[in-house]
């Protein structure tokens, strides 16, 4: 039997065959080959098209079964991984009403600063665990205030994953792993969260009745099954945001657990046991993928300015390849010569309480720096962000022992593990996984095809470790200095 994954995010679909007996890979494709497009209608703005999303969706079908070992006909269930908090707004006939307000939008940080005020700091944090933010309520909030033409036509938000799973299914579901993404589950009363609904206005109706993050979700409908080119009725029987799947896939399940990616955005990702959250919402807590009758929660640490800012070295410079990048970073001494980047500029931070301070590029020389020096930069500001980001998690009484990671994107860089590794005094093991399959075990799992997780996770094999270097550790430990003191001048943060 095959297990069908796919992987939704807001660069790329990316999808995958699991032969579920080995748990080996057998066929996986990606699409669009060059980054979906992201609209910013005005500054710090974020959207895309979820008619975009359902096209790449089509299209990586196709593509992935193309591919040798790729059977139709054996796919025995479809999970689907997702970017997290984004609005997805349906009309009665189930169209959407405008473009999604993907996850990296900032129009509702004002909109959630002030529901948290409303609220209280003792409720908000007691019920939801997190502050309103800027995520999918408030975002549905800011359409209700500022497109009332539009918000009268909504008869169904969903977030983007609920999306995939409408058009493959025509179930309008979602789980309480999503709810509590959005910010609209109350974990004290284990309900939806009513209270900041009344305050927000926004009439229960419009929010999806709920399904199992794992289980039967619904069946791939005939008109579904002939636009991708598979046979009617394969179950969808899981579905997870990214940043929990990519937790999934990586075996973290358990307490004191701790997941890592560095693609799109920064994240790291720990499993806790208690009920709890950071006083200052600067990383935040959700329903992990099992949390139900033992308490399984996320703790997420975000920096958004990740993937962007290594595409925008890549575009600058010219460079024909990340790994060609790599390669030249690896030649300059750790700390770049004094380059410092703060790698912000892509919408507002969590981790910096919301605000949003742009990029910034400090120190340069221009007699003795080049791109060398700014592809190292790049690598060790965005690891020094997330180190940073990695001691409020401690604060909350996480503190990894080991930290995994899929081997892709900037994980595939030595400088970046290694800068990483040195900074957080944590070691990095790597794993030859990714989201889309993880997705599909989360398929095998939610069919019942697995009796346990070890039994889905038996194909699962370490691909290397890093060990924290104290020579580098030492050799960074000024790096590291300047980039604190650039960011406390950059934003009042200490």
């Amino acid at each position: 039997m095959l297990l069908l994954g796919y992987d939704l995010g807001s660069s790329s679909v990316k999808a995958v065959l699991l032969e579920a007996d080995s748990g080996l890979a057998v066929a996986s494709a990606q699409f669009p080959p060059a980054e979906m497009p992201i609209h910013a209608p005005q500054p710090g703005w974020a959207e895309q098209s979820p008619e975009d999303w359902w096209a790449c969706i089509r299209e990586v079908t196709r593509i992935l079964l193309t591919m040798p070992g790729a059977d139709a006909h054996a796919i025995g269930a479809i999970g689907i991984s997702y970017q997290m908090h984004g609005l997805v707004a349906l009309d009665a006939d189930g169209a959407p009403v405008r473009p999604a307000i993907i996850w990296c939008d900032s129009r509702a940080v004002a909109t959630g600063a002030q529901a948290f005020e409303a609220l209280g700091t003792t409720y908000a944090l007691g019920h939801l665990l997190n502050s309103p933010g800027n995520f999918t309520a408030s975002k549905l909030r800011w359409v209700q205030q500022h497109e009332p033409d539009t918000y009268a036509r909504i008869r169904h938000i969903m977030l983007p994953g609920d999306y995939i799973a409408y058009r493959l299914t025509g179930e309008i579901r979602t789980t309480v792993t999503g709810l509590s993404e959005g910010i609209l589950w109350d974990f004290a009363e284990n309900r939806l969260a009513t209270e900041l609904l009344h305050l927000y206005e926004i009439d229960q109706t419009l929010i999806p009745a709920r399904c199992p993050v794992m289980g039967e979700q619904g069946l791939l409908t005939p008109a579904a099954a002939a636009a991708l080119g598979l046979p009617s009725g394969i179950p969808i029987t899981y579905r997870a945001g990214d940043q929990p799947n990519n937790a999934l896939s990586l075996q973290v399940l358990e307490p004191g657990e701790i997941a890592a990616t560095a693609g799109t955005s920064g994240v790291v990702y720990g499993v806790t046991d208690r009920v709890q959250y950071d006083p200052q919402s600067r990383v935040n807590t959700f329903a992990h993928v099992n949390h139900g009758a033992n308490t399984r929660l996320g703790v997420l640490l975000c920096l958004n300015g990740c993937g962007i800012l290594n595409s925008w070295a890549r575009r600058i410079t010219g460079a024909t390849s990340y790994p060609m990048m790599n390669e030249a970073a690896a030649t300059i001494t750790p700390g770049s010569e004094g380059l410092t980047i703060l790698p912000f500029g892509n919408g507002a931070e969590r981790i910096l309480g919301n605000l949003n301070p742009q990029a910034a590029v400090l120190g340069l020389d221009l007699n003795r720096h080049t791109h060398g020096h700014l592809y190292r930069a790049v690598q060790e500001g965005i690891a020094f962000a997330l180190a940073w980001g990695i001691g409020i998690m401690r604060e909350t009484g996480l503190d990894p022992a080991v930290i995994r990671a899929g081997s892709a994107n900037m994980f595939l860089s030595p400088v970046f593990r290694e800068t990483l590794a040195a900074a957080t005094g944590v070691p990095i093991a790597l794993y030859e996984t990714d989201g889309a399959a993880g997705a599909a075990r989360g398929a095998g799992l939610g069919l019942g095809y697995y009796p346990d997780t070890a039994t889905a996770f038996a194909g699962l094999r370490q691909a290397g470790l890093t060990e924290p270097d104290p020579r580098l550790t030492t050799a960074l430990a000024g790096a590291y200095d300047r980039w604190r003191e650039a960011l406390t001048r950059q934003t009042g943060i200490a």
